[in-house]
């Protein structure tokens, strides 16, 4: 047997049980990767202020915790000990008042009577109920889940931060690709993260401070609410729906119609159609245009927006981060082929 074949052989198998060996580990390790190569700049910067590296890589961790996950987490927690609290007597008002709307409705929905009497002939209140102290349950466990899931990215994130550039050279040298296509894909990657993540942070911040901001003046907590919102329209189409309305029909439930019909229409005009339809995309390309100032390496604000979608619906939560990495990856790879085919061709 050659020796080439033998190391190969190898190879393989320490590949094969470090799979097994980290397994548990891989979204957390990817993502702790991919969230070091979005942030890539901040870390520059930040060893540039400190002269040292290990306080730069402990800063931008600190700093990825209280932007990103402290959030969730006060959510996540907050939204359990809500929902552990809620007094059935809730559920009740809100049936009532939904029976009460469907059996005398206004003259302009008159003709959906028929439809939506039977569509609460099966309204069931202790099922709701139930429902709701098992999504209460559901949540409860997702919150630690979720939890545990965030401190291990953080603490892959910082070695990411801390050693990512002896890697980076580790890779260069052992991958059979010259020092150029390199450098090429790894510029692209750090170039398109870079872009997606600061625009998830802005353009969620800036449509949770939007919603907050109304429900305030409702007399809600609009820290929490707006944190809900934020992460809430990070999912397509139906995201901000989830969020306005319960409110909406709660708000119908207790009597009071002005403030139902203001989040309704605030939430779809204000948020959904001119924020997120609109102004949203005009922040992903000023980000773009700000980051990228090479228009080799910048991407359409568009393909950007699809592949957040894209990666929300294929991969769930993580998948904002996912979709647009293996997206530039392969839009990189492409680019990659190209220039050698250029050069077979000379």
């Amino acid at each position: 047997m050659k020796p080439q074949y033998f190391v190969g052989i190898l190879f393989a198998t320490s590949l094969y049980w470090m799979y097994l060996l980290y397994s548990p580990f891989i979204l957390s390790i990817t993502i702790a990767a991919l969230l070091a190569v979005s942030t890539s700049n901040l870390q520059e910067a930040l060893e540039k202020l400190f002269h040292n590296r290990f306080l730069a890589a402990l800063s931008s961790s600190f700093l990825l915790a209280v932007l990103f996950f402290v959030p969730l987490g006060y959510f996540l927690a907050t939204l359990s000990i809500k929902l552990n609290s809620l007094e059935p007597q809730v559920f009740i008002d809100i049936e009532t008042y939904i029976r009460g709307f469907i059996s005398n409705p206004p003259e302009y929905l008159t003709f959906l009577k028929p439809f939506a009497i039977d569509a609460i002939q099966d309204l069931n209140i202790n099922s709701i109920t139930a429902n709701a102290l098992s999504l209460t349950g559901t949540i409860g466990a997702f919150s630690a889940g979720f939890l545990k899931n965030a401190f291990l990215v953080i603490i892959f994130y910082f070695f990411a931060q801390y050693n990512g550039a002896f890697v980076v050279e580790f890779l260069k040298r052992v991958v059979q690709m010259s020092v150029d296509e390199t450098t090429l894909l790894a510029k692209e990657l750090s170039s398109v993260m870079s872009v997606v993540f600061y625009s998830i942070i802005v353009t969620a911040m800036f449509e949770g401070i939007l919603f907050g901001v109304a429900v305030s003046l409702m007399g809600y907590n609009g820290i929490l609410f707006g944190i809900m919102y934020g992460f809430a329209s990070l999912i397509p189409v139906v995201g901000g729906v989830l969020m306005w309305l319960p409110f909406m029909l709660y708000e119908f439930s207790v009597g009071d119609a002005s403030s139902a019909i203001f989040i309704a229409l605030y939430s779809i005009i204000v948020i959904s159609i001119i924020a997120d339809t609109f102004i949203k995309p005009l922040i992903i390309k000023e980000i773009n245009n700000r980051l990228l100032k090479d228009d080799d390496t910048r991407i359409n604000e568009l393909v950007i927006f699809f592949a957040i979608i894209a990666g929300l619906a294929t991969f769930g939560f993580w998948g904002m981060i996912l979709g647009p990495a293996i997206t530039a990856f392969f839009l990189t790879i492409l680019k990659l082929f190209e220039a050698r085919t250029k050069e077979c061709d000379n």
